[in-house]
């Protein structure tokens, strides 16, 4: 069963070091990376997509080195990056026909039959001969799923790939993420907890480069009940609040401010105990990592 392990990982650029000691062991399925903007998340994608070296530590895939040996890797390897571009005029069937022959595949009919049925997976069979420039966000997004899944990958790596899409297509994008899952190792990386929330059951927390929290999020969620407490308050009270309490999160509800406030017992008068969601223990790690740092 194909793993990949990542050990004491580390990667400056000047003065920044945008990864520090990342140590993570993963398995088959889906793994979500959560961490905000300038976490070190896409710099970590990058690195165990052996685009770039890491100054220090190492990564295997089901036991290779995969900067030893960066080919056996990349034969294995399903990438969608952050920001995927195409070519202009190119149509789906030619663009993944060109893409497949970068991925190895020689012969013509196992291009077109893995195409089609890429493109039929990804719902873009029925505009399969426009060209892929003219697609929407979420389209485009859905043909670098195909262009990801060529040469049956084993293992996925996508970064931010729901960011800017509507409704449906994010929940198109997670019904597809969610079936190459079941079988592969597929990291997907992002901000955005609902992501990690409704998909994956295994994740780890990225903040400034470091690992900051790991665990399942069934798991995580449990270790912070009867510690997150809910009250609705006026807009001009938040501050209050901001200043008094540990406020994981705010977010407006019928012209009033409710807060999220992280307490071992009840607050204040007003307060009620709210089941914690993913975003509490995502708000809560990230704030135990400021107060570690203040």
């Amino acid at each position: 069963m194909a793993d990949l392990q990542i050990q004491h990982l580390t990667k400056q650029y000047g003065n920044v070091r945008a990864l520090d000691d990342v140590t993570l062991a993963i398995g088959t399925g889906l793994f979500g990376l959560l961490g905000p903007n300038g976490a070190g998340k896409s710099s970590l994608m990058r690195t165990l997509a052996t685009l770039q070296e890491p100054d220090s530590g190492k990564v295997f895939f089901s036991g290779t080195d995969i900067h030893r040996e960066p080919f056996a890797l990349r034969r294995q390897l399903g990438y969608l990056p952050q920001d995927f571009g195409v070519y202009p005029r190119f149509t789906a069937v030619e663009l993944l026909d060109h893409l497949a022959v970068l991925k190895g595949i020689r012969s013509r009919a196992d291009r077109r039959e893995q195409v089609l049925a890429l493109l039929q997976r990804t719902n873009l069979y029925e505009v399969r001969n426009r060209a892929v420039s003219s697609y929407s966000g979420g389209m485009r997004q859905r043909f670098g799923v195909a262009q990801a899944l060529l040469g049956d990958p084993k293992l996925v790596i996508v970064d931010e790939p729901t960011a800017g899409l509507d409704p449906e297509e994010r929940n198109r994008f997670h019904d597809l993420l969610g079936e190459i899952g079941e079988k592969i190792v597929v990291l997907l990386s992002t901000h955005i907890v609902e992501d990690v929330s409704e998909l994956c059951q295994d994740m780890a927390v990225l903040a400034q480069g470091r690992v900051i929290l790991r665990g399942r999020p069934a798991t995580l969620r449990e270790q912070l009940a009867g510690t997150v407490w809910r009250k609705s308050v006026h807009r001009d009270e938040a501050e209050h609040y901001r200043q008094s309490f540990a406020v994981l999160s705010e977010r407006l509800r019928e012209g009033k401010i409710q807060v999220h406030v992280l307490a071992s017992e009840r607050p204040e008068s007003g307060f009620e105990p709210v089941a914690p969601g993913l975003e509490d223990v995502y708000f809560s790690a990230l704030a135990g990592r400021r107060g570690g740092a203040a």
